[in-house]
């Protein structure tokens, strides 16, 4: 119950800050993408409003057996880069630049209206319940 508390006030904090830093209009992100035409730096500082106090959360985090609430932390991130890993970014990047959306953004635009919010995140849906199945068709058998 706490655990689910605290998710949703951090989620409900996220969304937030979506929508007051302007993150939630697609021209936005589209205007930070466009570095050869009229370039919005705004994303910038919205990037750094979140990485300058993740760094320090992380650190913090290092040092600790069990999180806040009790629970075990996860292990920490693979600094290794993946053929998996690099061809998903390029499609995270090529859709969140055609669209101006990615997921936290996506999201909080279905509160206000829209249809291409909603096409959005019907597409990605279907994109999550396709990749279990595309990565278990194109995965590699591990070798001893």
């Amino acid at each position: 119950m706490k655990r689910n508390l605290f998710s949703a006030l951090a989620g409900g904090l996220f969304g937030l800050g979506l929508l007051i830093s302007g993150m939630v209009d697609t021209t936005k992100v589209q205007g930070w993408l466009d570095i050869f035409g009229v370039w919005d730096p705004t994303l910038a500082f919205v990037m750094g409003g979140a990485i300058l106090p993740m760094a320090v959360a992380w650190r913090i985090a290092a040092r600790r057996r069990v999180a806040v609430l009790g629970n075990a932390l996860p292990e920490p991130p693979s600094h290794r880069l993946s053929g998996r890993l690099i061809v998903g970014s390029l499609l995270f990047g090529a859709g969140w630049g055609l669209a101006g959306l990615c997921p936290g953004p996506a999201m909080a635009s279905l509160s206000f209206g829209g249809t291409g919010g909603l096409v959005f995140m019907l597409a990605m849906m279907a994109g999550m319940l396709a990749a279990p199945v595309f990565n278990t068709s194109t995965s590699v058998p591990k070798t001893a």
